[in-house]
């Protein structure tokens, strides 16, 4: 039995800050190195570089991201960077960086290009842009929700190009959590931010982790604080990795609706934090309220498999796992009513979570590599 062949797979994205994209980056990225492969990334830089450099990738800076004209002369530089490191695959993350891609791959002959892999990790507004995530010999859709969304929009995409790899979380990195380990945690994150500490005092820890960004809801779970405040008078929401130094326009503005209704001094914002399973295990409640359905919801599988309850509002792929694994949590889209109905009820009488969760770390890396390997051998 002939060995695979050892891989060179190139992964573009804009930058390698924070986010899903740059996780399942990594993540790839730490799969291939395990199994014997070469892994190159491409993007701006950030603050995630040191962690694919220690996972065993190879990182090159290129802008090929930024939403300007001048990101096309980095074809140029793309194109020479792909003949003088020679990857098997091209991998493309993100619609400009694919763009770029193509570019520089056109310029390479055709029997030196190497394979070309998209994936759609979001739910673009359909467009002749947008329709470059669907070029790929494979086109990787990160959700059900995602493979139907292409099958609308781009009908012309052959279904059998369209494999489907969610992303996944390592049920070690979020350990399922009783009810001291909860008290434990939550004392721990008192320590650091003071103001939680009032959840120890009878009231209930409501967690809404994501950037600072109008998108993700932060303003639909500053207003359930306050519909809580009657049978909940020392709950807190902490809003976990809104606090942005980019963003002092945006979280003034969460202060003001927040004194506006009342509970400023049970609203708690903080940096994002690497310890986001220790803070979900400390939370009574964690909360997925983005107000752009989302291509799958991480947040929904983290939460879950540590224990706590998660509510969402119930669209894109946040409410199709919710639908699938705690359908108690799925709360009709923009119903403030009927979601304060629901975390009462939640915060009351909690249905007991999955005992496992499906979508692992180990599944969404043994696909990405099975199909890295099919491409290099099954395409015409």
């Amino acid at each position: 039995m002939v060995a695979p062949k050892r891989l060179t797979v190139m992964q573009l994205l804009p930058a390698l800050q924070a986010g899903g994209v740059e996780q399942t980056t990594l993540e790839v990225t730490q799969a291939l190195v395990q199994a014997g492969h070469r892994a190159l990334v491409v993007s701006a830089g950030g603050r995630m570089v040191p962690r694919i450099e220690a996972a065993g990738g190879e990182h090159f800076e290129l802008d090929i991201g930024r939403k300007s004209l001048r990101t096309l002369l980095q074809v140029r530089a793309l194109r020479a960077l792909i003949r003088s490191q020679q990857p098997d695959i091209v991998h493309a993350r993100s619609r400009l960086p694919a763009w770029v891609a193509r570019f520089a791959l056109q310029g390479l002959p055709a029997t030196s290009r190497p394979h070309w892999l998209t994936t759609v990790h979001g739910l673009n507004s359909p467009s002749a842009y947008s329709r470059v995530l669907t070029t790929g010999e494979r086109v990787i859709c990160v959700s059900t929700t995602v493979r139907d969304y292409v099958r609308a929009h781009y009908p012309q995409v052959p279904a059998d190009r369209l494999y489907l790899i969610e992303p996944g979380m390592d049920p070690l990195q979020f350990p399922r959590t009783d009810h001291d380990a909860r008290a434990r945690q939550r004392a721990q994150w008192a320590q650091q931010l003071p103001a939680l500490g009032a959840a120890g005092h009878g009231g209930p820890l409501l967690l809404l982790p994501g950037r600072g960004t109008r998108l993700k809801g932060h303003a639909d779970g500053i207003r359930l604080l306050a519909a809580l405040r009657a049978e909940h008078p020392h709950a807190v929401l902490w809003l976990l990795g809104a606090d942005d130094p980019d963003r002092h326009d945006y979280l003034t503005e969460l202060r003001a609706l927040a004194a506006a209704l009342g509970v400023h001094d049970r609203v708690v914002i903080s940096p994002p934090d690497r310890a986001i399973a220790s803070a979900m295990a400390a939370a009574d409640l964690v909360l997925q309220l983005s107000r752009k359905p989302e291509a799958f919801g991480r947040t929904v599988i983290e939460a879950l498999q540590t224990g706590t309850p998660v509510l969402g509002w119930d669209h894109g792929g946040v409410g199709a796992l919710l639908r699938e694994l705690y359908p108690q949590g799925a709360a009709p889209a923009f119903d403030e009513t009927a979601l304060a109905a629901q975390a009462l009820q939640l915060l009351k009488n909690p249905p007991a979570t999955p005992e496992s969760v499906p979508y692992t770390l180990e599944r969404m890396q043994q696909r990405s590599l099975s199909l890295y390997q099919d491409l290099m051998h099954n395409t015409p």
